[in-house]
């Protein structure tokens, strides 16, 4: 314990912090662009099973994840990774581990809030876009995209949010101390047998701080993402 106690009293917490960014930073990305693709798809083309695919992207939010930790674990230690990706030379333990797992759980909710949204934009402007030679990539990058911005932004803000301070993937799914992201690691200045408070209420003010700062400056996109439609109809 003591070694995560001056871990945290030396200075070393901006390590913990970059721990979190190598995993947030990646997850939201990769969870705004492949929601927003199967959103495109799902909200402009009649594709046969369009309904029960988004059904089970929603379906998909309710599964609890405690339910998946051992196939999880069992999994992870047998996928191999090359060594340049991870130290363990297996996903288990690596970063690319948490991002993928983050992805999984969090891509359905994402597609989902994106469909309705597009499905309410006027079918005008893609349909006005194909005539004038612009292809489905065209059309997503061009038109679609910077109407979304708003949702994307609420999106953005919550999935931050989540993933910050999410504690059981790094927990169940690295065992390096030193490679976890910054709420599991606090976890670690719990001792077996003491647990300094003080130190422990400190650590959570201080690492509560970047959501704090990400919603306050994201404050005007994500209240218009969320009263999207408010005044329809």
């Amino acid at each position: 314990m003591q070694n995560y106690v001056n871990a945290f009293t030396q200075g070393n917490m901006p390590l913990y912090f970059g721990n979190t960014i190598l995993v947030t930073v990646p997850s939201i990305i990769l969870i705004l662009a492949l929601s927003s693709m199967v959103a495109f798809g799902l909200a402009r083309f009649r594709l046969p099973g369009r309904k029960a695919l988004l059904v089970m992207f929603v379906a998909g939010n309710l599964l609890p994840p405690q339910i998946m930790l051992t196939p999880l674990y069992r999994l992870y230690n047998l996928i191999p990774l090359p060594d340049f990706m991870s130290d363990s030379q297996v996903l288990y333990d690596s970063y690319w581990g948490i991002i993928a797992i983050h992805v999984a759980f969090q891509i359905g909710f994402c597609t989902f809030v994106l469909t309705n949204y597009m499905e309410v934009l006027p079918k005008e402007l893609t349909e006005s876009a194909l005539v004038d030679g612009a292809g489905a990539w065209k059309q997503y990058t061009s038109i679609i995209l910077p109407l979304c911005r708003p949702p994307l932004a609420a999106l953005a803000t919550l999935e931050f949010t989540w993933i910050y301070n999410d504690f059981l993937w790094a927990l169940v799914l690295m065992s390096t101390g030193d490679k976890r992201p910054i709420t599991s690691a606090l976890n670690n200045l719990k001792g077996e047998f003491f647990t300094d408070n003080n130190l422990l209420a400190a650590g959570s003010l201080i690492i509560a701080l970047p959501t704090m700062i990400v919603y306050f400056a994201l404050q005007k996109q994500f209240i218009s993402g969320l009263t999207l439609g408010a005044n329809k109809g």
